[in-house]
């Protein structure tokens, strides 16, 4: 049974993947995931945030003057602490392609077309395989338009792209006025692989305390379903290559996922739930269906229920809304 896929140009020898997580910090988690059967690391983002701090904090101990006081900084924020600096980072990265030998994914943060995005020459040098760009933004300025929004992420795609020559891979967000043009726009601008989607962790409110409440929430397998159908929407026809993240719990999930076009599965998590030997027991479910079902290789699945293919594409679009508002019955 041959489970292997191409993603970013890479070889994959299956499609699972330990998506960027907490369990990216540790060099023996990811061992364990990767013994177990990932077949590719995404490491945790490095953020835009940090790596400003960083310059700023270089840029005033070169300073001279009252600036120098400390006096004279009071007024700044303290940083948020993150789990690993920028050089530190880089030096993980190191460690990790040296700790297992499967593909390591770095990861940057950010919104804004500056000077931090010179960092992707710096992470392609520590050696890692291939970048995703991870633009995590809510767009809530009702100055600036959609077309705004998307023209700053193309400057940043081609600012990266110029830098380095390992794949480079956006993960996007699904609130875009016309996300497969988007997604086509950003594939003509050099990049590789698309990844669907990012998840936007939503502030709760403490209405005793009167303040804004942060959560972290795993996903469930319910966030699979806008994934599936924007991977049966792209496939094919806007992007090189797939990945999914978010919702893909299981081998069932992740079938869904191929079979609509993901050549990658990014777990996060199931694994923080399960462990890193959950890929073990993923990767033994999707071999047996495959075999079950008289599959000779998962290309064979690859992208057979997407929109260029699915026996009734319009199950994707209007028909989907239609059909389903007009069966619902009160049970």
């Amino acid at each position: 049974m041959d489970l292997s896929t191409q993603y970013l140009g890479l070889r994959l020898s299956n499609p699972l993947v330990l998506g960027a997580s907490p369990l990216a910090h540790d060099a023996d988690a990811v061992r364990r995931a990767v013994d177990a059967g990932a077949a590719a690391v995404v490491m945790h983002s490095l953020f835009e945030e940090q790596l400003t701090v960083e310059e700023l904090a270089h840029d005033r101990h070169a300073a001279h003057g009252s600036a120098e006081h400390s006096e004279a900084q009071s007024w700044l924020p303290a940083p948020p602490r993150y789990a690993l600096g920028p050089h530190e980072y880089l030096e993980h990265i190191a460690k990790l392609k040296r700790t297992v030998n499967v593909p390591v994914i770095a990861s940057l943060n950010g919104v804004t077309d500056r000077g931090w995005l010179r960092h992707a020459k710096g992470i392609e040098e520590a050696g890692a395989d291939a970048l995703e760009l991870n633009i995590y933004q809510l767009a809530a300025d009702p100055e600036e338009s959609g077309e705004q929004v998307e023209t700053r992420i193309l400057n940043m795609v081609r600012s990266v792209e110029q830098q380095i020559k390992i794949p480079l891979a956006v993960k996007l967000s699904p609130f875009h006025t016309s996300l497969a043009s988007f997604a086509k726009r950003l594939t003509d601008a050099g990049v590789q692989g698309l990844v669907v989607f990012n998840r936007f962790y939503q502030p709760d409110i403490d209405a005793e305390e009167l303040e804004i409440v942060h959560r972290l929430q795993l996903s469930t397998s319910s966030e699979l379903l806008l994934r599936l159908r924007w991977l049966a929407i792209l496939h094919g026809r806007a992007a090189k290559s797939l990945a999914v993240t978010g919702g893909v719990q299981d081998a069932a999930d992740a079938i869904k996922a191929i079979m609509a076009g993901a050549n990658a599965v990014q777990m996060v998590s199931a694994v923080l739930r399960q462990g890193p030997t959950h890929f073990g027991t993923v990767l033994a479910t999707l071999r047996a269906w495959l075999e079950e079902h008289q599959y000779e290789s998962l290309a064979q699945m690859h992208g057979s229920m997407s929109l260029l293919k699915c026996p009734d594409p319009r199950a994707y679009e209007r028909a989907n809304y239609i059909h389903v508002l007009q069966t619902w019955r009160d049970l």
